[in-house]
């Protein structure tokens, strides 16, 4: 078993938090959380690849013959490229109703969202 993809994902995550850690920009910070979504496509890749492995089509292939990758890692990873576009849209939707609202993106500069 090969560490690596686990590994490179674990360190996407990272980036991905740092940015979100120094951002003072609404949309970087966006960015940045997206690149942390970016992370479980690489780990859902990861878990599912199989050395040698083919699609699970048991057409012409006796069960057993060769090794198969797994269909329902695929779907999560399909699901989660739709989650994740649609988390962004709604996130840099609401960017633009602060940037609208407060005439800023800096989340320092925004005061009124102080208790």
């Amino acid at each position: 078993m090969n560490a690596v993809p686990y590994l490179v994902a674990g360190y996407i995550f990272l980036i991905g938090c740092y940015g979100l850690a120094t951002s003072r920009h609404l949309v970087h910070a966006v960015g940045c959380l997206t690149v942390c979504q970016y992370s479980t496509y690489v780990l859902l890749l990861a878990v599912g690849y199989r050395d040698g492995g083919t699609a699970p089509v048991f057409s012409d292939v006796r069960p057993g013959a060769r090794p198969l990758v797994d269909p329902v890692v695929q779907a999560l990873a399909l699901a989660d490229v739709v989650v994740g576009a649609t988390v962004t849209a709604l996130l840099l939707a609401l960017v633009i109703q602060v940037a609208k609202r407060h005439g800023t993106v800096n989340p320092d500069e925004l005061s009124e969202l102080r208790g």
